[in-house]
């Protein structure tokens, strides 16, 4: 059997669009995805807010977009979910994705609308936890059925699962906006939700972008860096665990790593991934594992500590709005103000940040 290919490439802001192209035929990325079937762009938007590292770049869906189209590829659907503290629509003109979509002509499917039609799946696989956490059923947005998955997330640490890439991606795309209720059972959640995926798409594909990374306590209150990386692969587990490796973390400690490679959904161990276009055996960000904020705190006592018993009381039922208020008054109000824009000033001033701004221009 042969193994795990991850492609990585250093880039810069120069030649970013063509080195997209560049990595995605290293990683054969039209092997993978059959070029007969429509295509989705899972799109990451973590914050409303422009904050580097944590939601898809506009060069890195610019980039993805630009590659698929050069090969050939025809119906192409970027698609975000919201969440019940970021608003999607928000986050797509304020972190310049709009001036994307219309650069190349496509509609932006936001999962949440009228239109989507959200059925009962019931999957092949043997469930770890969703069938328990959603015991009357696992609802999926039908228009995900029968075609091709693109992940684009970034490079970035997370507050409950160690880091977050692709597999994590899947996360907001194919659970309504109750999926905080699996935030206990997170990594079980995103083993289960690879599983489905390889059921319902023909073809599945992850591009990270790395060319800002995130440190600490993601993934929005995080420390930008620049590291001009750019990652891709057909293995959702390897390219994580890449992305793992390259951070400083053992990807078989992780959780939801281990447990994708133990079910034999994708390969987390390095030794058996081969990596090709960069030389990163050396390479480690040394990024922090267990950095929290005041919010991730209070959120884990509910999850895992002893306010547990209360868990369904206070986030399942009726009083369940006042943590969306906590969250929203915690980041919106105090941290991104606060904290994040001087982050985000320094990162303007980079030439990433500068090419972030042109995007933002009419006609870029």
């Amino acid at each position: 059997m042969s193994k795990s290919k991850v492609a990585v490439l250093k880039t810069s802001p120069e030649s970013v669009i063509e080195d997209y192209a560049r990595l995605m035929k290293l990683a054969e990325f039209e092997s993978h995805l059959p070029k007969d079937k429509d295509t989705i762009l899972k799109i990451n938007i973590s914050w409303h807010y422009y904050f580097p590292a944590c939601s898809t770049t506009p060069w890195q869906l610019d980039g993805v977009t630009k590659a698929l189209k050069d090969a050939g590829y025809k119906n192409l659907i970027p698609a975000q979910n919201r969440t019940v503290v970021v608003d999607p629509k928000l986050g797509a003109k304020n972190n310049h994705l709009e001036s994307v979509i219309e650069k190349h002509g496509l509609e932006f499917l936001y999962l949440y609308e009228e239109g989507v039609n959200w059925i009962k799946y019931e999957p092949k696989a043997k469930m770890l936890v969703l069938d328990k956490v959603f015991p009357d059923g696992i609802m999926i947005p039908d228009t995900m059925l029968d075609k091709n998955a693109i992940h684009l997330p970034t490079l970035k640490t997370h507050v409950f699962t160690t880091m977050t890439g692709a597999m994590k991606n899947a996360f907001g795309g194919l659970l309504r906006e109750n999926r905080h209720w699996t935030h206990s059972v997170i990594h079980e959640t995103l083993v289960d939700l690879l599983a489905i995926q390889k059921e319902i798409h023909p073809g599945i594909f992850a591009v990270t972008d790395g060319t800002i990374a995130g440190d600490g306590p993601g993934p929005r209150a995080m420390m930008p860096i620049v590291k001009d990386y750019i990652i891709a692969s057909a293995d959702q587990v390897a390219i994580d665990a890449i992305a793992a490796k390259m951070m400083g973390f053992d990807p078989m400690n992780i959780k939801f790593l281990r447990l994708a490679h133990e079910q034999g959904l994708g390969c987390a161990d390095p030794s058996e991934i081969e990596v090709v276009g960069e030389d990163i055996e050396e390479v480690n960000f040394h990024f922090h594992e267990k950095m929290e904020t005041f919010a991730s705190r209070g959120q884990k006592l509910i999850y895992h500590g002893p306010l547990k018993p209360l868990e369904n009381v206070l986030l399942r039922s009726f009083i369940s709005p006042w943590s969306y208020y906590a969250s929203r008054l915690y980041h919106d109000g105090y941290w991104y103000p606060c904290v994040g824009k001087p982050r985000v000033q320094r990162m303007l001033e980079t030439n990433w940040g500068k090419l972030f701004q042109t995007y933002g221009r009419p006609g870029a």
